[in-house]
């Protein structure tokens, strides 16, 4: 364990070592996350016999159930401290995927959706407001980026190894992975017990309400959840089933392509933070937009035209083109939202930041689904359009942020 803590530690010696006992701790849980989350409409769909309509519904009954408790944590989060709500939030995450073996119909899969939903809610912005306090402000660019690297890099390791367990003709397989995910919710909770929790301004002043009065930040708010529905939710939620039902892909080369896209965030994140440094925040949102645009129309075309071999190679390169727009994604969004927060809202900030995530996985879903049923290959043209006008928003909102919040930061160096 000292080996691999020294390493990451190296990846940048300006971060607190708390940090990166949260960050270890985010990893082994993102395992767990990346051995369920390639296959779960896949479960429900394939193995359980739910229709894709109706199983892309169950992700959108999670993020609404997650919509509601967001705003709950986030003021919790400031009046008791995240580290609380991190951990009620991962104990509860633990306990609802554990009961996913016994679901039997979509009623099954929506009640658990709506625990599960309750829990991650929460885990979203007291793991963000965890992780603002605990860095210091001049590099928290890098720690939100380190964490999009950690997360990635389980993720990765998870999609590949529940590729090589899940089978659709053994549905047991798939009791394997939810139980996994159960274990490292629970370890993440261990974690964040041995860690502080983060200094609070002594006075607590304001309400939602000035969140909502900070036009900007509700400018990006909606601009994110654009940008999660027509990206991220697409290629998280809908890119396994539709490799699977249209261009033949099987689970175990499904769990390759999720591991070539969390790799390439790994490898790829730290460099494009040091990039960023200096430069603007909403140029660099604009260029996400763009190469998402890239990828889904390159996923669309392998799905439509190609064999099962040529699919699986564009699709692949349409995943890395993605992961490097997650990275800029990983470099703006936290700190944007941190940068904008006043100290004593933090906690709510990051839930309504967070919000704009369970917006996306709302929508998403919900229309991805039945889009997969009714019109498979219309749907990443239509993602490609959206990214792209997004992009062009993204410029349009730069003017009206703080000057001081247009840029990432450019720290001083820090000694190792």
């Amino acid at each position: 364990m000292r080996p691999l803590v020294a390493y990451v530690r190296g990846l940048d010696p300006g971060l607190p070592r708390d940090v990166w006992l949260l960050q270890l701790g985010g990893l082994a849980n993102a395992f767990g996350n990346g051995t369920v989350l390639p296959f779960l409409i896949i479960y429900l769909h394939n193995v359980r016999g739910i229709p894709l309509g109706l199983s892309g519904l169950a992700a959108a009954v999670n993020s609404a159930a997650a919509l509601a408790s967001g705003f709950v944590a986030g003021s919790l989060a400031d009046r008791i401290g995240p580290r609380r709500v991190l951990i009620g939030s991962l104990l509860v995450m633990s306990a609802s995927i554990a009961f996913f073996p016994l679901i039997d119909n979509q009623w099954h899969a929506y009640a658990l959706n709506i625990a599960l939903g309750t829990g991650s809610g929460a885990f979203w912005p007291s793991q963000s407001a965890m992780l603002t306090g605990l860095a210091p402000a001049a590099r928290r660019h890098s720690a939100f980026a380190v964490q999009r690297l950690t997360m990635n890099l389980g993720i990765a390791l998870g999609g590949l190894a529940g590729g090589l367990i899940a089978d659709v003709d053994h549905p047991r397989t798939f009791t394997v992975l939810f139980l996994v995910d159960a274990a490292t919710f629970v370890a993440y909770a261990v974690v964040a017990v041995l860690l502080p929790t983060p200094a609070r301004p002594p006075e607590l002043a304001g309400t939602y309400r000035d969140v909502v009065r900070d036009r900007p930040f509700m400018r990006y708010v909606l601009l994110n959840a654009t940008f999660i529905t027509a990206g991220m939710v697409v290629i998280v939620e809908l890119l396994a089933p539709y490799a699977k039902n249209e261009a033949g892909i099987s689970e175990d080369a499904i769990g390759v392509l999720w591991m070539i896209n969390s790799l390439v965030v790994v490898f790829a994140q730290l460099p494009v933070a040091k990039l960023a440094e200096g430069r603007r925040r909403m140029h660099a949102l604009a260029a996400m937009g763009l190469l998402w645009a890239v990828a889904v129309l390159a996923i669309g075309a392998a799905g439509a035209w190609l064999d099962t071999a040529q699919a699986f190679a564009l699709i692949a390169t349409a995943v890395v083109v993605f992961a490097i727009g997650e990275c800029l994604h990983g470099v703006v969004h936290g700190p944007l939202t941190a940068d904008l927060a006043p100290a004593p809202l933090v906690g709510r900030y990051m839930a309504v930041g967070s919000q704009s995530w369970q917006v996306g996985w709302i929508i998403g879903p919900a229309l991805g689904g039945f889009a997969l049923q009714h019109a498979p290959h219309a749907l990443w043209a239509a993602a490609a359009a959206v990214n792209v006008a997004a992009s062009a928003a993204a410029l349009a909102l730069e003017r009206h942020l703080p000057r001081v919040a247009r840029r990432t930061p450019r720290p001083v160096d820090v000694p190792a």
